[in-house]
C-alpha cells in the first residue's frame, strides 16, 4: 500500500517561531524562539488553521513509556502484557492534565496510549495555546492516505475460474507454489524441515481480509474448526466500514497480502501459520487515527467493540504494506518500538515511488531505522523499477533492509478469487511469511527481533548495486539482498524438539480434523495448532515439560501433563478423544422490560449448531447441542431500541432450559439505555430560539456531566439537539450514531429537520430541591421542514442527583421515522443510539440514558 500526503510549506506569521516537523512520534524536541511556542508544530497544520480554519490534529506528549522491563520478560504473552501495562499507565497519567484543559475548553478528544498522543479538532488559537504547554512535544495535523492502486480487479470469468480451481485443489501440498514462494525457497523449507509455519500467529494492518476465502478460512484463528467462527480478539475493524462484526475487505489489498503470507493452494509462504487481522484503512483510504487504533489492537487484541484487551493474544508477526508520501515523517515509530518490545516482528513496505535510478525514494515507516523495510524484485531477479531506494531521508539509515518478490504476484482476492498485482506491498508479506517459517522451525527465536533480522540478513543473497551507496553485500538498492528463507532457517539454532502425531475418536478410530491442540510450558508460554487431514498435527517446541490440552466440538476436552521434550528430539505423541452426547437446549427470551421478545437470534457460540429465531412468545429450541461448555448468545432484531445483546455461560450435560432477559443496551463508556416511565415536565422559561437551522446557548442550573465531562452551558438547536461542545455546526441532517462527523458531544432528543414557527416554542424548567433537581429543555409543537403533517412536542430532562438524561415524547406525528434519538460522546467514536429513522416513538413514552462517571 502506498499512501499519499499533501506537500508541506510554512504559513501563518507566528509559525516562524516553531521548527517544522511532520509525523506523530519520536525525534528530539526543537529549541523554539523565546516568545514562541515551546512545542514543534507541523507546517501542514499551520496552513490548515490559518485565516480562521479548523482541522483535526494530534497533540503528542513528551512523556514516554519505559519498555525495557517488557523486553526482559520471558515469553510472548508476558512481554506483550508488560508493554501494554506500561504504555497504558504512562498515557493515562501524562494525559490527565492535558485532557482536563481540553474538557474545560469544551474540546472533544480521542486518546491513544501506544503513541501517548491525543487527537483534537480546533483552530489556530487552540494550536497556539497547546504549543505553549510544557508537557507537549509536538503538534501534528492528521493525515489521510491512499492505498496503492497497482493491478486491477479480476473479471467475473476470472473469478469463476479461480473459484473452480480453488475447489478442485485438494491440499496445499498438492498445489504448485507461486513463483515468489519458490524464489525465496519457502517450498524447500516445507520439504526439508516439514515446516509450514505451524504454531505461529501472523497479522496484517491493511484493508481487511475475506476470512472465508477457500485458501484462508482454514487457518483463521477465529475458525472454531466446526463450522462456527469467533471474531472477537481475532479481527478488528478500526475503520468501522464492515457491515457486521465479521472480517471484510472492501478493497482487496488486505486479502492479497494475507494470502501471500499464509494462503493455501501454493500462494502462501507459511500456509499452516495462523492469521488474524486489523482493518486500518477505510477502503483505498486510511488515516492516522485508524492506523493508530489498529496498532494498539495488534499489541492488545480486543473484542469487536474495542473493549476488554487481551495482550496475551497478540500475534507474533505483523505485516504493514503501506507507507507515506512524506519521506521525512516519523509517524508510527513509537508503535514499532512498542511492538518490538513485546516481541512482535514487523515488516514494512519500502514504497513504490522509485524510478530504477533515483536514490532516497524509500518511504516511512519502512524507511525508518526502527522498521524492517522491504524492496521488490521481479521473477527474472531484477529490482522493480518502482521499488524505493535508500538512504533514508528520515534518519540516513540503509534502506531497504532486504528485497523480496513483488512483481506480478498472484494471491487471494475477495470473491474467493485471485489477482495478480505488483508493489513493495506484495514483497513485504513474503518476508512476514518467511519469519513465520523461521520461528516455527526455531522457536528459541520467537520474540528475538534483532536475532531474527540478523538471520534474514545473513541468509539473503547479495546483489551488487552500489549506485546509491553501500557495498556489494549491503546497499541502498537491495538492502542485504534477495530473501532466501531456506538459508536463514539453515543458519538458525536447531535445538527444538519436533512433536508429531494424530488425534482420533477413541471408539471408532476416526481421524479428527480441526481439533485444537495447545502445548504450554512451565513458564506459561503456549503454542497452538489445529489437526489437519488424517487428524495429524505438528509442533516444534523448545526443550521443557509441557501440558497438552485438546478440545473440539463434539468431544470431551482432554489435558495430558508431564510431556517431556528434549533438544533435537523427534517425538511421536498420539491422542484419542471421547465423543459426547447431544441434548436439546430450549428456553424463552424476554426484552429489557421483561416482555417476551420475538425474532431474536439465539446461537451457541463455539459450536456448528445453526442459530434459531424466537417465536412470537419469545420461545426457542436448539434440538442437538453436544455436551460441553459454551457461550449462549442472544441478539435482538432491528429495531434494537434499548435491548442489548446477551452473552452467558451455557453448560450442556442434559436437556437444558433457559430463561433469558436481555440486558440494557450499553455503549463502550458503560452508559445504558432503558425505557422509562413517562412523567412530563412543563416548560416555564422561554428560550429565544425560533426559525430554521438555528441555535441558542443557555446556562445550566447545575453542572451536567456528559461522558464524564461536566458542563455549565449547552447549545440548544431548532433540530432537537443539545450540543455541549459548540454553538452550532453540521446538524442540518440527522445521522446514525456514533459518527465522527460533527456535531459531537450531543444529546439527540429528537434530531430531525425541524422548524420553530409562530406556533412553536422552546422552554426550560427546573424542578426539585438543590442536589435533587431536574432540568428540562422542552420543544413545543415543532414543525417538520419537509411538510410532514402534525407537530412534535418532546423534551430532554437532566437529573442532578444521578447525572442521567431522559428524553420524553408528548407528540411525534411520524413516530420518529426521520429522526435520531440517543447520546454521543465528544469525539464521535462512542454513542448510545435508541433509534435512527425508525417508526418506534409513541406519544407518552420516555427513554432513560445513564451517564456513568468514567
Amino acid at each position: 500500500m502506498h499512501l499519499s500526503r499533501s506537500p508541506r510549506r510554512r504559513t501563518a506569521a507566528w509559525a516562524a517561531a516553531a521548527l517544522t516537523v511532520t509525523g506523530l512520534l519520536i525525534g528530539p524536541p526543537s529549541a523554539a524562539a523565546a516568545d514562541g511556542p515551546t512545542a514543534q508544530v507541523d507546517s501542514a497544520l499551520l496552513k490548515a488553521v490559518d485565516k480562521g480554519g479548523e482541522t483535526s490534529f494530534f497533540v503528542v506528549l513528551k512523556d514516554k513509556a519505559d519498555l525495557t522491563t517488557a523486553q526482559r520478560k520471558h515469553g510472548h504473552a508476558a512481554r506483550a502484557k508488560s508493554a501494554f501495562d506500561e504504555l497504558k499507565a504512562k498515557a493515562h497519567k501524562s494525559q490527565q492534565s492535558l485532557n482536563t484543559f481540553l474538557d474545560k475548553e469544551k474540546v472533544g478528544h480521542q486518546d491513544f496510549w501506544i503513541a501517548n498522543a491525543v487527537k483534537v479538532t480546533g483552530d489556530q488559537d487552540l494550536v497556539e495555546r497547546l504549543a505553549k504547554r510544557s508537557d507537549v512535544e509536538r503538534i501534528v495535523k492528521e493525515q489521510h492516505y491512499k492505498l496503492d492502486d497497482s493491478g486491477s480487479k479480476p473479471t467475473a470469468a476470472e473469478t469463476k475460474a479461480a473459484l473452480k480451481a480453488a475447489t478442485e485443489a485438494a491440499t496445499a501440498e498438492e498445489a504448485t507454489p507461486e513463483w515468489g514462494v519458490k524464489d525465496i525457497k519457502a517450498d524447500r523449507v516445507w520439504d526439508d524441515y516439514r515446516d509450514r509455519g505451524e504454531g505461529i500467529v501472523i497479522a496484517n494492518v491493511d484493508s481487511g481480509v475475506q476470512y472465508d476465502h477457500p485458501d484462508l478460512v482454514g487457518n483463521y484463528r477465529g475458525n472454531n474448526g466446526d463450522g462456527s467462527f469467533t471474531h472477537d480478539y481475532n479481527w478488528y475493524d478500526a475503520s468501522g466500514q464492515c457491515p457486521t462484526s465479521a472480517p471484510c475487505d472492501n478493497n482487496g489489498h488486505g486479502t492479497h497480502t494475507m494470502g501471500t503470507m499464509v494462503g493455501k493452494g501454493g500462494v502462501g509462504v507459511a500456509p499452516n501459520a495462523t492469521w488474524i487481522a486489523a482493518k486500518g484503512c477505510q477502503s483505498d483510504l486510511c488515516d492516522d487515527s485508524t492506523l493508530l487504533l489498529a496498532g494498539q489492537w495488534i499489541l492488545a487484541p480486543t473484542d469487536h467493540n474495542g473493549q476488554n484487551p487481551r495482550p496475551d493474544l497478540a500475534p507474533n508477526i505483523v505485516n504493514n504494506s503501506w507507507g507515506s508520501d512524506d519521506t521525512t515523517t516519523t509517524f508510527y515509530q513509537d508503535v514499532v518500538k512498542a511492538w518490538n518490545s513485546a516481541g512482535i516482528f514487523e515488516a514494512f513496505a519500502a514504497g513504490n515511488d522509485g524510478d530504477g535510478v533515483t536514490c532516497s525514494t524509500t518511504h516511512p515507516p519502512g524507511s525508518q531505522v526502527t522498521s524492517y523495510g522491504v524492496g521488490a524484485y521481479d521473477s527474472k531477479g531484477k529490482i522493480a523499477n518502482f521499488s524505493g531506494f535508500g538512504p533514508s531521508l528520515v534518519d540516513g539509515s540503509q534502506k531497504p533492509n532486504i528485497s523480496a518478490p513483488g512483481v506480478d504476484v498472484r494471491s487471494t482476492w475477495p470473491g474467493s478469487s485471485y489477482n495478480t498485482i505488483s508493489g513493495t506491498s506484495m514483497a513485504t508479506p513474503h518476508v512476514a511469511g518467511a519469519v513465520a517459517l523461521l520461528w516455527s522451525a526455531a522457536p528459541s527465536l520467537i520474540g528475538d527481533i534483532d536475532g531474527t533480522r540478523a538471520l534474514l540478513d545473513e541468509g539473503a543473497i547479495d546483489v551488487d548495486d552500489t549506485h546509491c551507496g553501500g557495498t556489494a553485500g549491503a546497499n541502498n538498492v537491495w538492502g542485504e539482498g534477495k530473501l532466501d528463507i531456506l538459508a536463514s532457517v539453515d543458519k538458525a539454532p536447531h535445538t527444538a524438539a519436533t512433536v508429531t502425531g494424530t488425534v482420533t475418536d477413541a471408539a471408532t478410530g476416526k481421524a479428527l480434523t480441526g481439533l485444537n491442540i495447545k502445548a504450554t510450558d512451565a513458564a506459561g508460554t503456549s503454542r497452538i495448532v489445529n489437526t489437519v487431514a488424517g487428524g495429524a498435527y505438528r509442533l516444534t517446541l523448545a526443550e521443557g515439560t509441557y501440558s497438552f490440552a485438546l478440545s473440539g466440538y463434539g468431544y470431551a476436552p482432554k489435558t495430558v501433563t508431564g510431556i517431556q521434550v528434549t533438544k533435537g528430539q523427534a517425538l511421536t505423541q498420539d491422542f484419542t478423544l471421547d465423543a459426547v452426547d447431544s441434548h436439546k437446549v430450549s428456553g424463552t427470551v424476554y426484552d429489557v422490560q421483561g416482555r417476551p421478545l420475538a425474532k431474536a437470534t439465539v446461537a451457541v457460540d463455539g459450536s456448528p449448531v445453526a442459530p434459531v429465531k424466537t417465536d412470537t412468545s419469545g420461545a426457542f429450541t436448539l434440538p442437538e447441542v453436544s455436551n460441553g461448555s459454551y457461550t449462549l448468545s442472544v441478539t435482538p432484531s432491528a429495531p434494537v431500541l434499548c435491548n442489548g445483546a446477551y452473552h452467558g455461560a451455557l453448560t450442556v450435560d442434559g436437556d437444558e432450559t433457559a430463561k433469558i432477559k436481555l440486558p440494557a443496551l450499553s455503549d463502550a463508556h458503560g452508559n445504558t439505555c432503558t425505557p422509562a416511565t413517562y412523567s412530563w415536565i412543563k416548560g416555564t422559561t422561554e428560550v429565544a430560539l425560533t426559525g430554521d437551522e438555528d441555535a441558542k446557548t443557555i446556562a445550566l442550573p447545575f453542572p451536567v456531566k456528559h461522558y464524564g465531562v461536566a458542563y455549565t452551558s449547552a447549545s440548544v438547536t431548532t433540530n432537537g439537539l443539545v450540543d455541549f461542545l459548540e454553538p452550532r455546526i453540521g446538524d442540518y441532517a440527522n445521522t446514525a450514531l456514533p459518527s465522527a462527523a460533527r456535531p459531537n458531544g450531543t444529546v439527540a432528543a429528537l434530531w430531525d429537520d425541524l422548524v420553530l414557527d409562530k406556533k412553536s416554542t422552546v422552554q426550560t424548567a427546573v424542578t426539585g430541591s438543590k442536589g435533587k433537581r431536574s432540568f428540562a429543555i422542552v420543544w413545543n409543537k415543532a414543525a417538520y421542514a419537509d411538510g410532514t403533517a402534525g407537530r412534535a412536542t418532546f423534551e430532554a430532562v437532566f437529573d442532578e442527583a444521578t447525572g442521567s438524561v431522559t428524553v420524553q415524547f408528548k407528540t411525534v406525528p411520524d413516530r420518529g421515522t426521520s429522526a435520531t434519538v440517543g447520546i454521543e460522546n465528544q469525539t464521535g467514536d462512542d454513542a448510545l443510539q435508541y433509534s435512527f429513522d425508525q417508526s418506534v416513538i409513541t406519544a407518552g413514552s420516555a427513554v432513560h440514558f445513564t451517564q456513568e462517571d468514567k
